[in-house]
């Protein structure tokens, strides 16, 4: 009579032991696929705030934070989003939610200020800016202080707050560029030269203080350009010359992904060669046409497209007047 007593106490044991151990091994797996998807969840967040279409990245971070109410990091991601797509009165809203709960830092009520400006409440963007405490000293907060001393018309505090902020970033042009605004709009015409050309030496790629700059200039009756780099970054020059064999000098050929867009091709005044095609005239058409050059004593067309060069006449029975 002992032994089935006993046996059937040791086989309870056992399925008790298979049964916490199975139960042990799935939270392990459930721990370990949790912490994967928060290094994939994060890899994510930050490709949509930099990399990805701003209204995409604001329905994804949407999305999330519905799903996710209580997670603040998301609700900062949703504001950027929104600023990233030019929502700004949204932008303004969810960061004011953001400065107003429990887990806010210094950080979220300056970009909350930041939202506000975007969005044109000054005045409530200034009160914000003065509940940050005096300790918080960032180049976002002092670069958003120069900007409402601006507003104000307070030129001291500017130009005190404008220094300060250059001095907190390795990366100055764009405050340089504000400030040099602001002296542009006081009519101070040289000291924003100045700025302006610090903020392109700073960043050469700055369009906007370029533009600016000719702006001071010419407010000082001053209509040369300077000696800088001059093309917009979207459209820099990326040809490479290559010669062609078929003509005299080098033509510029595209680099493969580069200039999609050629320049309209401009009228030649150079003639063929002697001897070869004594009547001949130009037809340019428009930038997307190759102009064309019909000879007298050739029936065919010599076809050719410029791409920022001059145009070159290809010689008439040559290979390329077929």
């Amino acid at each position: 009579m002992r032994h089935p007593i006993l046996l059937a106490a040791c086989i309870a044991g056992v399925v008790a032991v298979a049964g916490c151990g199975k139960k042990s091994g799935e939270d392990t797996v459930t721990r370990a696929f949790q912490d994967v998807n928060v290094v994939d969840e994060s890899n994510l967040n930050d490709v949509m705030l930099t990399v990805a279409d701003p209204n995409e990245a604001v329905s994804y971070f949407t999305r999330t934070a519905q799903e996710n109410p209580d997670r603040i990091d998301i609700q900062r991601s949703l504001g950027k989003s929104l600023i990233r797509a030019k929502r700004n009165q949204e932008a303004a809203s969810v960061w004011g939610k953001v400065a107003a709960s429990k887990d806010a830092t210094p950080d979220d009520k300056v970009d909350y200020a930041d939202a506000l400006i975007r969005a044109g409440d000054w005045a409530k963007a200034e009160k914000t800016l003065d509940s940050v405490p005096p300790t918080h000293e960032t180049y976002n907060r002092y670069r958003l202080e120069a900007i409402v001393a601006d507003s104000k018309q307070e030129w001291d505090k500017a130009d005190s707050f404008y220094e300060i902020a250059i001095g907190l970033t390795t990366k100055p042009g764009s405050v340089m560029n504000n400030w040099g605004y602001s002296k542009l709009t006081r009519g101070d015409y040289q000291a924003a030269e100045r700025l302006f050309g610090e903020a392109v030496k700073q960043d050469s790629t700055l369009f906007t203080a370029k533009n600016n700059l000719i702006l001071a200039r010419g407010a000082q009756r001053e209509y040369s350009l300077p000696r800088s780099r001059w093309t917009r970054p979207s459209a820099r020059n990326c040809c490479t010359p290559s010669p062609s064999p078929r003509s005299r000098r080098a033509t510029l050929k595209p680099v493969k992904g580069c200039c999609a867009t050629p320049s309209a091709p401009t009228r030649s005044t150079s003639r063929p060669p002697s001897g070869r095609c004594a009547r001949w005239k130009t037809q340019a058409n428009a930038w997307r046409s190759p102009a064309t050059q019909r000879c007298g004593s050739c029936p065919s067309r010599c076809p050719f497209v410029p791409i920022r060069s001059t145009p070159i006449w290809p010689l008439c029975g040559s290979p390329m007047s077929r």
